[in-house]
């Protein structure tokens, strides 16, 4: 699974689809918000701490004194996890890009997946959209199907050479597979079903679209078939922290004034937000205020620009204990640079306290900018 945004709840979305059909998933998956436990899920289960130690020890070992990556022993040590784990299926997130991601050895996929791309990780993939759509694309396989979300054109033309020159076999949202938002919920529209479906737990109309792309990437699995009970109780029960999502409890939410809410989003680049903004735009009636951290390797122009017309004021933080936190005065700056009302505070309890403090009617307050902020807050305050 590759992509810019929308891997992560994708992949929860399939895992909680396939474990509703009683299978056994292996799950990995990056950054953690709180715990490194998270990003390796063995048959279900987080990956104990005396586990994860005794494999790190062994692939330390192994490797001895050849250089490697965070990113490649962690999913070095994932992939020996589940090798002496039994299961049915194994979900692999990318880390970043695709053709040199340490998840992109395994030779055979049953089927691969790539969610929306746009422009991210511009240190390391280049900010020339064909040329990051390429590294993404590079996942696909011969004689495999890669179930894509909806791209822009320029992306779709890279995505389509890519298949040609690999021998993919392409399902392109909307030509193969497809999902209409309707009165009672959402249809779903795949090789293989055209049901309708009640929505999914997860809040944001963007999730019925991730919800969809986990449905038609099952579907491309070949030896396994999943009922529509099976992919309804998923997205029913499907969990997914820190991805647009109302925080209702905890101290934080205890401290707010009655008819105040609290939300959290972990989105961190331009593509993100435009789909954040996609949602908040039918918040109408109440005011809307962010809270926003962010780290010094994200666009903080391009993140709050879509998001500039449907609120009513900012207020910038540094993520505290991160070396490459974008220091809060230059969050508020690039806000002010997009017409965003903006000021700074210590942290974003104090932003939180200082927001439902001033206004004489309930309001909205979004935290985001970044997964490690997020982190932070469901940490403390989730």
């Amino acid at each position: 699974m590759a992509g810019t945004n929308g891997k992560g709840s994708v992949v929860a979305f399939m895992r909680a689809m396939a474990e509703a059909a009683g299978l056994k998933v292996h799950v990995y998956t990056s950054p953690h918000l709180i715990r490194f436990n998270e990003r390796i899920r063995l048959a279900g289960e987080l990956i104990s701490d005396d586990m994860l130690l005794e494999l790190l020890e062994e692939c330390e070992a192994a490797n001895g004194d050849d250089p490697i990556t965070f990113f490649e022993m962690t999913t070095a040590l994932a992939f020996l996890a589940f090798a002496r784990t039994t299961a049915d299926l194994v979900l692999l997130e990318t880390g970043l890009g695709g053709r040199l991601d340490a998840t992109n050895v395994v030779k055979r996929p049953a089927a691969t997946a790539l969610t929306s791309i746009s422009i991210d990780h511009v240190g390391f993939l280049g900010d020339d959209i064909r040329g990051i759509a390429a590294e993404k694309a590079d996942i696909m396989r011969k004689d495999v199907v890669c179930v894509s979300s909806a791209q822009t054109l320029e992306v779709t033309e890279v995505i389509r050479d890519k298949a040609d020159a690999h021998g993919a076999k392409l399902w392109m949202a909307g030509d193969d597979w497809s999902f209409q938002t309707m009165t009672e919920g959402v249809r779903i529209i795949t090789p293989k079903r055209d049901h309708v479906f009640e929505p999914p737990a997860l809040p944001g109309w963007f999730q019925q679209g991730n919800a969809a792309q986990a449905a038609a990437t099952l579907d491309a699995v070949l030896g396994f078939s999943f009922e529509n009970e099976e992919i309804q109780a998923g997205m029913a029960g499907v969990e997914w922290p820190g991805r647009l999502v109302r925080l209702t409890k905890g101290p934080l939410v205890d401290s707010l004034p009655e008819g105040w809410e609290l939300w959290l989003d972990g989105g961190h680049n331009p593509g993100a937000a435009e789909v954040i903004a996609d949602e908040i735009k039918t918040w109408t009636d109440k005011a809307l205020y962010l809270v926003v951290g962010m780290i010094n390797t994200k666009d903080a122009g391009g993140y709050l620009n879509p998001l500039a017309r449907h609120i009513d004021g900012l207020t910038a933080v540094s993520i505290a204990g991160e070396d490459a936190a974008l220091p809060a005065e230059d969050v508020a700056d690039a806000a002010k640079r997009t017409g965003i009302a903006a000021e700074t505070a210590e942290d974003f309890g104090a932003a939180v306290k200082a927001i439902a403090g001033r206004p004489p009617r309930p309001g909205r307050i979004l935290i985001c900018g970044s997964l490690y902020l997020a982190g932070q807050v469901l940490q403390t305050h989730g």
